[in-house]
């Protein structure tokens, strides 16, 4: 493989620092000596259990809507999967606080739906712990739609005719042939999908609040330290980071193959 000039080298080599060089300063910065006490205070292990339970249930809800979804745009007539794609993708490029604004206009007790669900049930989800998991959802979906619609695209039919000639229906086939083909580009969606559900800030502050112990997840209560505490706001970071680490490092191998060669 041939080199690369100089200059444009120099340049990947400050595009990889812009990148880096926060998560340097952010390691500097933080109090390792009280970082044990830090991460085990109450706030923290609170706004830790309830980032991962709630991005684990979005992340769960993902699969169930977005590989369905996702065998929609990569089987359907293709001027319709452009503008379908087209708004599945909106939400990776919308401010996720726009977003927020959306879910409340939509399921605020004033909503679209929400005045219907307070008026039959008694009950929004706006300011609880499903108003998290819900904007989660919206904001992290994309990630796995867009990875299962790939996969479909990119996966040998062989198979699935096989199983067509031997008079399997299309259910069927699509559940004990297709999934298990795509099955690495499943979890790499799902991945990725966990760990944008578990920083989402924006749409989860302006849809579900940040109550402490019922929606305040881990990014919303680094916010609340850093105007407090900085170095708890610090800890928490760090470790949200070493969180985010693992989940990429310990599932690559497993489910997410492409990214250890």
């Amino acid at each position: 493989m041939r080199r690369l000039p100089a200059a444009l080298a120099g340049l990947g080599v400050l595009g990889l620092l812009a990148i880096v060089a926060p998560l340097f300063a952010l390691a500097w910065a933080a109090p390792w000596h009280r970082m044990v006490e830090l991460l085990t205070s109450e706030t923290a292990l609170s706004a830790l259990g309830l980032s991962l339970g709630a991005a684990t249930l979005a992340t769960l809800l993902a699969l169930v809507l977005g590989v369905p979804l996702a065998a929609l745009l990569a089987t359907g007539e293709p001027r319709f999967a452009r503008y379908v794609r087209l708004m599945v993708v909106i939400p990776m490029v919308m401010p996720p606080v726009v977003i927020g604004t959306a879910l409340l206009t939509l399921l605020g007790r004033r909503g679209l739906l929400g005045r219907y669900l307070d008026a039959w049930f008694g009950w929004t989800p706006t300011y609880t712990f499903w108003a998290v998991v819900i904007a989660q959802l919206i904001v992290a979906m994309p990630f796995l739609v867009v990875s299962v619609e790939a996969a479909l695209r990119s996966r040998d039919i062989e198979a699935e005719e096989s199983a067509y000639t031997l008079g399997a229906g299309k259910l069927t086939t699509f559940v004990r042939i297709t999934l298990p083909e795509i099955r690495p580009g499943i979890f790499a969606g799902a991945v990725m999908c966990f760990a944008r559900a578990l920083g989402e800030f924006g749409a989860t502050v302006t849809f579900a609040g940040n109550v402490e112990g019922v929606t305040q997840t881990m990014p919303l209560a680094i916010y609340l330290s850093l105007q407090r505490d900085d170095e708890a706001a610090i800890a928490m970071a760090v470790g949200l980071v070493v969180l985010s680490v693992l989940v990429l490092v310990v599932m690559r191998r497993r489910w997410m193959p492409a990214l250890t060669t």
